[in-house]
């Protein structure tokens, strides 16, 4: 394999690990709440049962998009749901708080009650890790490996190993991310503008399909395109860094 296209490939897989990171600790921190009011032996249960059902899930979901990636409808309901969910977060934290309050006041499930809940929002996600890394893969050159499903070889074995990392640090490392998102919590938002603005990039690559051709097929892989992208996204990176280092020193101060 060419050099140029593997350190491409390292690069994007690089990003995965850490876009993958915090939004498995955002998730794995969810899956806490949703399940903190059981006793303990029922809460580990639950838990388990939530870490299976992501296994299942996210899985079920790369295999399914691998056949439909090339599906410009497709594509389109990834970008606009990427950028809903960066909405929606990003609204529901900052702005609808008293709603939050609100909600985490009304009584409780039961335990199958709080496994399905926690199902479903495995299932929720599994999309969302596996549109994030579709969204960010599906630029990449192509390589000699062979296609699974509509997708190259070495762009599937990339999304893999992020929805694979995505499971090994929610498993494992949950907790350190916790800890991170708690003493950086700009980095939380910064997430979530990333899946924005992973979104976007993939809405790039719908309008750029042959059967809608809004923008030049070329554009996508562009290296204007590619170099604004991941200028952006290392934006929204330091700015989340750095927002939270200022917010530390006012508290300090």
């Amino acid at each position: 394999m060419d050099v140029s296209i593997l350190l491409e490939y390292t690069w994007v897989l690089l990003l995965l690990i850490a876009l993958e990171g915090l939004l498995a600790a955002d998730n794995a921190l969810v899956l806490a709440i949703m399940v903190k009011h059981l006793p303990e032996k029922e809460r580990k249960k639950a838990l388990f049962y939530g870490l299976a059902g992501a296994f299942v899930f996210r899985f079920g979901s790369l295999f399914a998009i691998s056949f439909l990636v090339d599906v410009w409808q497709v594509q389109a309901i990834g970008a606009i749901y990427l950028l809903f969910i960066s909405l929606n977060h990003i609204l529901r934290k900052y702005v609808f708080k008293k709603q939050k309050v609100r909600k985490e006041k009304e009584k409780k499930a039961g335990f199958w009650g709080t496994v399905i809940k926690v199902e479903l929002a495995d299932i929720a996600f599994a999309v969302d890790s596996i549109l994030a890394a579709v969204a960010l893969a599906v630029t990449l050159p192509d390589t000699p490996l062979p296609a699974i499903g509509g997708l190259d070889g070495g762009k599937f074995l990339v999304i893999f190993a992020g929805g694979l990392i995505g499971l090994i640090i929610m498993r494992f490392a949950a907790n350190l991310f916790v800890a991170l998102l708690k003493s950086r919590p700009g980095l939380e938002i910064a997430a979530f503008l990333i899946v924005g603005w992973v979104g976007v990039k993939l809405l790039v690559y719908t309008l750029a399909h042959p059967q809608l051709g809004i923008l030049p097929e070329t554009f996508p892989k562009s290296t204007e395109w590619k170099v604004t992208f991941y200028v952006v996204l290392l934006l929204i990176a330091a700015g989340g860094w750095f927002f939270s280092k200022r917010q530390e020193e006012e508290v300090i101060n």
